[in-house]
């Protein structure tokens, strides 16, 4: 048996404990977004130090920057020769919205066929036990240098991150992040994300009126805000489905067929209902902007009367191709709310998070040691991806250590539903980014031996 074989044998022993712990994790409600849960999110943040601490890990602290969450760092002293190796997850989830939605509860680790259900099993929990699997694999003496950074704010957009790797510069500095937190191609063919989409956010209101009135004795002459603002919102878009904000950049696509029928059934697309935009699949999911109407404020149809509404509000969240900037693109779609007020409507903007846009070059000696582990552990080559949904965080990681080699992995697939009801972790996919992050580490070992046996 190859000392590779004997590493994955001890490693397959190990998963079952791992995906415990995994469940464990789950049972914590760390949902960044609600207040009322911010003792989770801590509460979470030990709960990984304390794993991180039993796996023999001589430097586990929990850090935070600027009132915001707490995150964990924990350091494996590099042997000498050997490069340092950052993993990154986050342990924030996001909200579970309407439990009955759930075909399992979402706060408890479920397993229905070779699925496990529950909220954060994938999206990131799942990334945070994968590093764990790669560490006990190395009965605590792993062959690189590596640090373990879980963030506790990444849902809510890391608002402090940039503040907390200043702060931190040098204890997570490293020669290369591996960040576990993206999308793999489909079940049983992995991916490594080689760009993301940014994201900002808005809310728009609407006003018409001072007070509200009845909508018999003055409809028909008296716009109200709600229509007003739907026509607002309407204008966002041509009659295709296009972005219609001026100045946005469009990045160019891979070369990639995305077949239209597993989108559709991947997305849950009714039958019937037409895709928006025009170009490929992937050039409109991966490298052009997207806008969707997120939230409205208005009167619950419960409540609605024969009344014309004063005022209305919305939430935009705006996708950004990559190549963009989020502080100009904010500036463009500001723009466009302002100047395309219906009747004269009073439209009053106020801008939210800014996230930025990635390109992740896949490149140099540690990118092909990655390949060669994933494509050994899945059995398959990894596909390289862009990703529609937004990872800011990458922005601040090849912006504060620009000559780290930065890899963008997964747990998650197609069939995951981060975010969403029903949030689940393929099994059998789990143990297969445990195997290639294994692998991956101990390849990086033979690429410092590799360049002192040259010199």
């Amino acid at each position: 048996m190859t000392d590779d074989q004997q590493l994955l044998s001890d490693l397959d022993r190990l998963i079952p404990g791992v995906l415990d712990d995994l469940g464990r994790l789950v049972a914590i409600q760390s949902v960044g977004a609600d207040p009322d849960r911010a003792t989770e999110v801590t509460r979470s943040a030990q709960a990984v130090a304390d794993l991180l601490t039993d796996v023999g890990c001589p430097d586990v602290r929990l850090v935070s920057a600027g009132g915001g969450a707490p995150a964990v760092i924990a350091r494996f002293p590099a042997p000498e020769g050997q490069p340092t190796v950052c993993l990154y997850a986050h342990q924030d989830v996001q909200p579970e919205g309407d439990p009955a939605l759930w075909s399992t509860p979402p706060y408890e680790a479920t397993r229905v066929g070779d699925r496990l259900f529950g909220r954060g099993t994938a999206d990131d929990k799942g990334g945070v036990a994968v590093h764990l699997a790669a560490l006990r694999a190395f009965a605590e003496r792993p062959p690189v240098g590596v640090t373990v950074f879980v963030e506790g704010e990444e849902e809510v957009g890391s608002p402090t991150l940039a503040r907390l790797l200043a702060e931190n510069r040098d204890a997570l500095a490293a020669d290369v992040y591996v960040i576990c937190d993206s999308g793999n191609w489909e079940v049983g063919r992995p991916a490594f994300t080689t760009s993301l989409r940014g994201v900002v956010d808005c809310v728009v209101e609407v006003q018409t009126l001072d007070h509200a009135i009845h909508s018999g004795s003055y409809g028909g002459v008296v716009p109200e805000a709600l229509t007003s603002l739907c026509r607002l919102l309407a204008t966002l878009h041509d009659d295709a489905g296009n972005v219609a904000v001026a100045g946005l950049t469009r990045a160019e696509a891979p070369d990639l067929d995305y077949p239209e029928d597993r989108l559709r059934a991947e997305s849950g697309l009714l039958d019937g209902v037409s895709w928006i935009g025009d170009g490929s699949a992937v050039s409109r999911l991966w490298c052009r902007p997207a806008i969707a109407v997120i939230g409205l404020d208005t009167t619950p149809v419960a409540r609605a009367s024969n009344t014309l509404i004063p005022a209305a509000r919305a939430k935009v969240s705006l996708r950004l191709a990559p190549g963009d900037d989020a502080a100009r693109a904010m500036g463009h779609l500001v723009a466009h709310l302002e100047s395309h007020a219906p009747w004269g409507a009073r439209v009053a903007v106020t801008p939210g998070d800014l996230g930025e846009p990635s390109t992740v070059p896949f490149a140099g000696p540690y990118a092909e040691v990655a390949r060669q582990a994933f494509t050994t552990a899945w059995g398959v080559a990894p596909v390289f991806v862009g990703q529609g949904g937004s990872i800011p965080m990458v922005a601040d990681f090849s912006a504060a250590y620009p000559d780290a080699t930065v890899l963008v992995t997964a747990v998650g697939d197609p069939h995951t539903r981060a975010h969403g009801a029903d949030e689940s972790l393929h099994l059998g996919d789990f143990a297969a980014a445990c195997r290639a992050e294994t692998l991956m580490l101990a390849g990086f070992a033979q690429v410092a031996a590799a360049a002192r046996t040259t010199r």
